[in-house]
């Protein structure tokens, strides 16, 4: 079977199934090595490590993503992904939360045809 992701358009679904499944691993693997992304703190992490700590956090608190695509616009190599989103995860004392935003990402497609989020930004213009 392949599993080449060669539509930008599948990453939101494939990054909730991940999540949502607690495959951290299968998380990263949609990220290309030098990603960026700004996490839903505000703060502005990059690379493998940061990225799978970040990941980790998000799975450990419990959380369920739900993604709803609003836009994908691609051209050559590059697509903008707007995404609605919703997730449900537990703060550090216990209390569950349901933060919601619309994502501006950005994918690239690799030389072997490949599509992986470059830059993360869940939280949009906010």
């Amino acid at each position: 079977m392949d599993t080449r992701i060669t539509d930008p358009a599948q990453l939101p679904a494939l990054f909730e199934e991940r999540l949502n499944a607690g495959d951290v691993d299968g998380v990263l693997a949609l990220f290309a090595p030098d990603a960026t992304m700004r996490t839903t703190t505000g703060a502005v992490i990059t690379g493998e490590q940061a990225l799978h700590q970040e990941i980790t956090g998000t799975v450990a608190a419990g959380a369920h993503l739900s993604n709803t695509p609003r836009h994908t616009l691609i051209t050559t190599d590059t697509a903008l992904l707007i995404t609605d989103w919703t997730m449900q995860l537990n703060t550090p004392d216990g209390t569950r939360i349901s933060p919601t935003g619309t994502t501006a990402n950005i994918a690239r497609q690799h030389h072997n045809g490949q599509w992986r989020f470059t830059l993360l930004n869940p939280l949009g213009t906010a």
